[in-house]
Order: structure tokens, then sequence, then C-alpha cells
């Protein structure tokens, strides 16, 4: 396929549209390029994530209702995370990915240490959204640089590999953030967290190599054949498979990430005593045992998770392209009943090993959907397709689910007059019940895909 229609007329492609698969990167580089990528990733996820395990000591610190939890933790981040991500991906159709990618580093970082200075709940809001700004500049260019490194074949496998640093970054902040938290208290927790970023930072400058300079021809190529945004975008519209997986993605993170402040808060109101029994078995406080625990349980999980959903998609969508949905379709279905089965029944040891389970069918949407993000659009739509995919995502997940529960919890709470700890039963159990319109989404993707794939 040498060019795409678009309504404004046809949109060149670059002549190459498996990626730069004929750049000079030895197998062991491109190995290197790929592990360092997921280590950013998991970096990403630790500095995103580690307020999740602090949100119960810094709602009793600072005074804050869940409402603004949810806030400080969801839509204060994703806003300008989600906005500033569609211009950084139009730079990294053109300019050096890899600078990009270590600029955003640097700055994710350090506002990730500020948040240790935070007196007072504005504050606080202030560096989340540095951390939402320099975040915005991670992924995006990732994803284009992950496929230009890629075969086609393990397009889906590679994608899921990198994804792999959201359970992995989620791990490491629950659990660091947990145990640092009990010992020096959750000021500690954040300037620690926000230390690695910064020799990330230094390895993306210096190591990563940007394959665009290294073929002169390649390159020549993309700026010929640059879209606009306004082409890619009318490109995508005609795309019925992207608007499916980025909704049905867009409900799976509304839940996930709308879960995930509430976890930790749901076993210190629910199960007090056997958290704090089970804690002091291992010689913890709650909350170190509790971000200790669910970082095992569901940082595991959820990298198995999201390996095995891109080792599926390219093991049986060689032979018919649909099967990319079919697992994501299913878990979502599944996950409803296991969800709710974990927050309602009576044992808290029983309950974390159930989310297990959860977290493993969570991850499993990562590489068939990412892949096909970038299958459904030609090479030099790649990158903003990517900005646009995760806009939705995260400005519908990240940025509603976690304010969304946080008002249902308090609704629950004074509103119906449950308490606290019924009140966030409740929200949790509410919110998993969107599963079901994940569910639709992905099967009428499965419709699609196979007449919508072009690269």
């Amino acid at each position: 396929m040498t060019e795409a229609v678009s309504p404004s007329g046809p949109v060149a492609t670059p002549a190459s549209e498996g990626g730069l698969q004929a750049a000079p990167f030895s197998k062991a580089y491109a190995r290197y390029a790929m592990w360092l990528l997921l280590g950013i990733y998991v970096i990403n996820f630790l500095d995103r994530q580690v307020i999740n395990i602090l949100a119960e000591p810094i709602k009793q610190d600072l005074g804050l209702a869940d409402w603004q939890l949810g806030l400080m933790s969801g839509l204060a981040f994703a806003v300008f995370y989600t906005f500033l991500g569609i211009p950084i991906a139009r730079l990294a159709e053109r300019k050096n990915r890899a600078f990009i990618i270590g600029s955003a580093t640097a700055v994710w970082s350090g506002f990730t240490a500020l948040c240790a200075t935070a007196g007072n709940f504005w504050q606080l809001i202030i560096f989340r959204i540095g951390v939402g700004v320099g975040e915005a500049g991670c992924t995006p260019p990732a994803h284009s640089l992950i496929v230009d490194y890629t075969p086609k074949e393990k397009r889906a496998s590679a994608l899921a590999f990198y994804s792999m640093g959201t359970p992995i970054g989620s791990l490491l902040g629950l659990v660091m953030g947990g145990l640092i938290a009990d010992a020096y208290g959750w000021r500690a927790a954040f300037l620690v967290a926000g230390v690695p970023g910064l020799i990330f930072a230094l390895l993306a400058f210096f190591t990563l190599k940007e394959p665009r300079k290294l073929m002169a021809q390649h390159a020549a190529q993309v700026a010929a054949a640059s879209a606009t945004f306004g082409q890619t975008m009318s490109y995508l519209m005609q795309r019925r498979t992207f608007w499916f997986i980025a909704f049905a993605a867009a409900i799976k993170a509304f839940i996930g990430y709308g879960h995930a402040p509430f976890t930790a808060s749901f076993f210190l109101r629910n199960h007090p005593e056997e958290i704090a029994a089970l804690a002091a078995s291992f010689g913890l406080g709650p909350v170190g045992f509790l971000g200790l625990a669910l970082g095992v349980i569901s940082g595991t999980a959820g990298a198995i998770g999201s390996w095995v959903g891109g080792w599926i998609a390219d093991k049986y969508g060689r032979k018919d392209l649909r099967a990319y949905m079919v697992a994501p379709a299913i878990a979502s279905l599944i996950t409803i009943p296991v969800y709710i089965t974990a927050v309602s029944i009576d044992q808290a040891s029983v309950a974390l090993f159930i989310l297990a389970i959860n977290a493993f069918l969570g991850t499993l949407w990562y590489g068939p959907v990412y892949g096909t993000g970038q299958s459904v659009v030609p090479p030099h739509m790649r990158a903003t397709a990517a900005a646009i995919l995760l806009f939705i995502i995260n400005l519908i997940g990240l940025g509603l689910g976690p304010l969304a529960v946080g008002l249902l919890s308090d609704w629950f709470n004074k509103g119906m007059g449950m308490g606290a700890a019924e009140g966030v039963r409740w929200a949790l159990i509410v919110s998993t019940l969107f599963g079901l319109i994940a569910f639709a989404c992905f099967w009428l993707a499965r419709r699609t895909i196979r007449e919508e794939t072009v690269s």
C-alpha cells in the first residue's frame, strides 16, 4: 500500500509500512532499547501510582475528603497529561523521539520529588499537574519507536512487553511507597520515587538511538509524507475499529484507575483488625503491608496478564486478526464477578488472592489494543494516533475514574448513610459493572478489525 485515502484526498505514506526494518540496529541493541523503554515506563507508572498507597496517610494529614483524593490522583494529573500528549506526539512525528522521552522523564521525576514539599491540597495538585505534563511525553513517542524497532508479526508482543511497565511500576510504587511511608512518612516516599527517573533520563539522552537519524532516506520520506493532525483525524474517523478499541480501553482504564486510589483504603476501612494482624506477622505497619501485598499481587499478575495478552494476539492473530479482540472481550466479562467477590468476601487474605486473578484479567487488553491502534494507521500517523488513543483512554479512565469512585464513595457514605467502609465498598462494586460496556466495544471491534488493518 503506497497511499491512504482520507476525505480530503490521498495521503502519501512512506514506502516502507512495516517500520524501519532496514535500520542498522543489531538484535542486541534492539533488546537493550526495549528494556530501556520498559524501565522508563516502569518509572513512569511508579511516579504516577505511588500516590495511591499514600492516599490514606495524605487524607489524614491534610484533612481531605475522598473526592479530593480522586481529583488529586486522577483528573488533576490526567487533564494536562492527555491534552499535552497530542502536540508532543506531533513533534515525535518529525523530531528526535529519544530526546523527547529523556526530557519528559526528567520533568515528571522532578515534580514527583516536589510532591514531598506540598503543604496543602492545592500545592499537591499543582505538583501532580507537573507530573502529568512530564509523563505526556513518554508513551506516544515510545510506541512509535517500538514499532520502528519491531517486525510487524511481533508488534503486539513488543507493545505488550512495554506495557508491562504499568503493573511493574504500580507494584514498585505500592511496595516502595508503603514501606517508606510506614518508616519515614508519605513525604519521604515521594522524594525517593523521584530519584530513579533522573538516571533513566540520562540513559535515554545518551544511549537511546533515533532511527530516523540513522536512515536519511527514510527521514526524507517521513518529512515529505508527514500528515497533518487534521488529515490523521480524518483518516481515523473512517476507522471504526480505532474508536471501538479506544472506548473499550477507556472503560477498562476508568475501572482500573478508579479502583487504584481506594483499594488500600477499602482494606484499611473494612478489614482493619485482620490487616493489622497480617502486617504485624511480617513486622510491618498496615500501610506498608498493604503496599507490599497489593504491589506484589497486582504487579506480578498484571505483568503476566500483559505479556499473555500480547502473546495470544500475535499467535492467533496471524491466522485471523479478530483474535486480537477475543481475549480482552472475554476478560472484561469475567472480571466483573471476580472483582465483586473480592470486595464482598469477609476474609482480607482471600480477597487479596482473588484480586490477583482480577489483575491478570485486567491487563490482557494492553498488547491487543496498542498493537491494533498502530496497525490501523499508516506509519507516518502512528505517534499521533497513539496520542489520540491515549488521550481518550486517560481522559476518561485516569481523569474521571478516581474522581467518580471518590464521589460515589462520599455519596454512599454520607448521602446514603452507609459509613466510610461500606461507602467505598459499594463505590468499587458499582464502578466495576462498567465492564459490560468494555465487552461490547471489544466485540464490535472484532467485526471490523480485518478490513481496517493497513500496516
